[in-house]
């Protein structure tokens, strides 16, 4: 963060401040207070920062944002909200920069398109991105206030449970184009139905200039549907029709190559990342490139160094098992993406699907998880393993449908030992479930047993 007097920054939130001491970065959390910082009290379901004012000056705050006084103290910036503080503090300061930025929601993909667009981006200058899922309405403030002018790009995810939520981080950050990725059912539990979805992701245009770009999936049945619900000019990609579209693709080695068609002309592609979903993130991480006036070839070569973030097809060889890790949410198109890897990729041996609960669909769960397990069945997978109470219907959609090799677990240690037991060498296996079910865990339980039986232990 670029340093700004305390008094400006009441300014920016519709307060008062005397004090003129600079700030170089803002805080929430008192444990990261260094010299010079602002803390913001943030009212939390477990904590109340409001606890840890005092606490924030004895570690040397320069002052402090909050909804109570503070006697005695210099620095106090007094408002009646503490989170809209946070959201209007962040607006105004990313309103000092001249950055291209890139917002990006979206019902599953959101964090890997992010990964795609900022190392995309990348290639031409600095570029600031969200970093793992701070993606909400805390996260993506903070995230801005590491803008400097040493930045040219900036690429913000913006996750939502419900309406209002993408509208107000877009009006923090202001996007120069927005991406949304698809419209599934994640979060139906909470919104009702996908076009109620739609309408949630489609606030990241309240704040855009009404000459600003939307990116679009145009294989996404109701982002089809946009150009009737906004004037924004609409760029769609994707393999069935659109302005920017692929084709031919191929599996070689870990990495996907395809053929980018876009106005007319053709550009050939890879991605060191396997699967089709892959390749829409790097759809769209061409069109947001096209945008930004880069070259195509430029933006190609670019491609090449993206790379999974967190939990996200994390993919490794263990014992001469092929373990890909994906264990940050689950939604059935996230699910039909992660079969899409296993069954595409090279392996001499058997393929495993570790599948567990999809959380958060609400009244389509049941259906949703009978799908998922009636996909596996039909696929080139040699066995699936249930984890959680939902993925029981996953058991019985395969089941339903002839699987044979499927079997359900309730408890980890027992799905890591029947893991640890049949994986062999040559084998590969993906584990997929909501955050919330911590599968990650079984796979290291499965891996080190894995290590220990290849002799590989550290």
């Amino acid at each position: 963060m670029e340093a700004l007097p305390l008094n400006r920054l009441a300014q920016a939130v519709g307060a008062q401040c005397a004090s003129e001491r600079p700030v170089e970065s803002i805080c929430t959390d008192t444990r990261k207070i260094k010299e010079g910082s602002l803390f913001i009290a943030i009212r939390g379901d477990r904590f109340d920062g409001h606890d840890f004012i005092e606490q924030a000056y004895q570690k040397g705050a320069a002052g402090v944002i909050t909804s109570r006084p503070v006697p005695g103290r210099e620095g106090v910036i007094l408002v009646p909200d503490t989170r809209k503080a946070l959201l209007d503090l962040a607006r105004y300061y990313r309103g000092l920069f001249r950055v291209f930025m890139v917002g990006i929601t979206g019902s599953v993909g959101k964090t890997s398109t992010k990964e795609m667009v900022a190392a995309i981006l990348g290639a031409k200058g600095k570029t600031l991105k969200t970093e793992g899922n701070l993606n909400n309405e805390i996260g993506m403030p903070m995230t801005m206030f590491n803008l400097d002018s040493s930045y040219q790009n900036a690429v913000m995810e913006m996750g939502m449970s419900g309406f209002g939520e993408i509208s107000a981080l877009t009006g923090v950050c202001v996007p120069n184009v927005g991406i949304i990725t698809n419209i599934g059912v994640s979060h139906m539990e909470a919104l009702g139905s996908r076009e109620n979805i739609l309408r949630a992701k489609l606030e990241i245009t309240d704040s855009m200039s009404q000459d600003a770009p939307l990116i679009l999936n145009g294989d996404n049945d109701l982002l089809r549907t946009v150009p009737d619900l906004t004037e924004h000019p609409i760029i769609y990609y994707g393999f069935e029709d659109g302005d920017v579209t692929a084709s031919d693709l191929s599996i070689k080695g870990g990495s996907t190559c395809f053929t980018i068609h876009f106005y007319g002309r053709t550009i050939q592609a890879s991605v060191p990342a396997v699967g089709k979903h892959n390749v829409y993130n790097a759809l769209a991480g061409f069109c947001a490139g096209m945008v930004a006036d880069m070259d195509p070839e430029q933006i190609v070569r670019a491609m090449r160094l993206y790379r999974n973030a967190g939990l996200r097809q994390k993919q490794e060889q263990v014992g001469g098992v092929t373990v890909i890790a994906d264990c940050y949410n689950a939604s059935p198109d996230s699910m039909r993406a992660a079969l899409d890897v296993i069954t595409s990729m090279e392996c001499a041996g058997k393929r495993y699907c570790v599948f567990g609960d999809m959380l958060e669909l609400g009244d389509l769960s049941e259906e949703s998880h009978l799908e998922v397990g009636r996909m596996v069945a039909r696929s080139r997978v040699d066995g699936l393993l249930c984890y959680g109470e939902r993925a029981r219907d996953i058991k019985r959609g395969a089941m339903m449908v002839g699987m044979k090799q499927v079997k359900s677990f309730q408890e980890p240690q027992e799905l890591a030992a029947w893991l640890g037991k049949h994986l062999k060498p040559g084998d590969a296996v993906i584990y997929k479930a909501s955050r919330g079910m911590r599968l990650e865990e079984v796979a290291e339980l499965v891996n080190r047993q894995l290590q220990a039986e290849s002799g590989d232990e550290e």
